[in-house]
């Protein structure tokens, strides 16, 4: 009985409190509520709504066949890709949902043992996108084709279809540890590069009828000072510079003088050696070389332009012929790009097409259905990860010319521009 009596006084006097101040408990919940609601209207569902402005087009990039260069031009084409960053005004934020920055959608597609290079995007950055490609590739052929993506059922799995699927996340939770980058896939020596996109280029050019993989990279570039202020936290904590807490450290510095001025005015102060603080040794000598090379390499980083990217893989292919050794093949080759001193990037494990529990069939296919469908609405929600435009040239480039498979799309002759003194007609 006392136990109940209790719990029932509890319950009252939680009742009491809730009654008394519910004014003060519930705006809080309902304006979150509210702000996802009304935005979900005003983005996708309102007449004027910004995404309803949208239209998309996607195209296909045809490479060289003998690119010379490696990675390195894709670089200066991501950074060519900030150029689309803009300040929405509140208006156009809460009124039309402008709520974010434009996007792009970066896809190596494997299709029963070829292999494409597909950008989406909107249409009216078609010619920079364009004249970004032809300023590095002058001999890339590009065209504009129909999203591959309705030419399968609106449903998969189904009676004819599988899939499996995975979003990537970081390993490591700072966002801004670089991944291993082109100039670390030179061979020792001969000081060649060993083209990282070989591996993915195989794996894709082994399937078969029916068998198909895609990866997907959807990104969005970032504002140059939020990049620098995380990334520059992250340069100081790896200095082993405190971090700054402006409540505390004012009020321990108000204590601190306090103290010392009520012990020099009420006896003599006493003068004591410090000891040499650990972050006030110089780098060299605090840091081992591992950590050495990981800071500079962050630094490094920090002085490109970053993308928030949703990277996503999907396995599909026709019930018969459909093979999951393809799924352990890919992953292998992504992890070329993972750095164990600095970052790494593993299949997301909410978002993988799996179950573990009970219903595991039925929950199986709810995360196939759901990843299949978000890949086709280049969909960025959950977790995403941070892409320095280095990063990006690196795991999504045009393979170079040591790259020969049967599987890679590549122009067949050398464009050149038309001699100026043709007769026109």
């Amino acid at each position: 009985m006392d136990g109940t009596a209790n719990t029932f006084d509890i319950i009252s006097n939680f009742g009491s409190v809730f009654t008394s101040f519910w004014w003060l408990i519930l705006p809080i919940p309902f304006w979150y509520i509210f702000k996802i609601v009304w935005f979900d209207y005003v983005a996708f569902h309102s007449v004027d709504s910004w995404n309803r402005k949208y239209k998309w087009t996607m195209l296909e990039v045809i490479p060289p066949r003998d690119v010379e260069r490696g990675p390195k031009p894709m670089e200066t084409f991501y950074a060519g890709l900030t150029g689309v960053m803009t300040t929405h005004s509140n208006f156009d934020v809460w009124l039309n949902g402008a709520f974010r920055q434009d996007f792009f959608g970066l896809e190596l597609v494997g299709e029963e043992g070829k292999v494409h290079y597909y950008i989406r995007l909107l249409k009216q950055y078609r010619n920079l996108v364009e004249a970004q490609i032809y300023a590095q590739y002058s001999d890339a052929q590009i065209l504009e084709v129909e999203d591959y993506y309705p030419k399968f059922p609106k449903v998969i799995p189904n009676k004819n279809w599988d899939l499996w699927g995975t979003d990537f996340q970081f390993v490591q939770k700072e966002l801004y540890y670089p991944m291993k980058t082109y100039d670390q896939f030179e061979e020792s020596v001969t000081g060649e590069m060993i083209d990282p996109m070989a591996a993915l280029v195989e794996v894709m050019g082994a399937l078969g009828p029916g068998q198909h993989i895609w990866l997907q990279y959807v990104i969005v570039p970032v504002q140059e000072p939020e990049s620098v202020k995380s990334g520059k936290a992250l340069a100081d904590k790896l200095k082993g510079k405190p971090a700054v807490e402006s409540v505390g450290r004012f009020w321990h510095d108000i204590i601190d003088v306090l103290s010392n001025l009520l012990a020099g005015l009420f006896g003599t102060p006493e003068f004591t050696a410090v000891a040499a603080k650990k972050e006030d040794q110089p780098l060299d000598t605090r840091l081992s070389p591992v950590e050495r090379d990981v800071l500079k390499a962050v630094e490094e980083n920090l002085g490109k332009n970053f993308f928030k990217t949703k990277m996503r893989l999907i396995v599909l292919g026709k019930r018969d012929v459909f093979d999951k050794t393809f799924v352990s093949a890919f992953i292998g080759a992504i992890k070329q790009f993972n750095d164990m001193n600095m970052n790494s990037v593993k299949p997301h494990d909410i978002s993988k097409t799996y179950a573990n529990t009970f219903f595991k069939e039925r929950i199986s296919n709810f995360r196939k259905r759901k990843i299949y469908d978000r890949y086709r609405k280049r969909n960025m929600d959950g977790e995403n990860i941070m892409l320095s435009t280095k990063e990006l040239a690196t795991m999504f480039h045009f393979p170079d010319m040591s790259v020969k498979s049967h599987a890679l799309t590549q122009t067949t002759s050398k464009l050149s521009v038309a001699p100026s003194n043709l007769p026109i007609e």
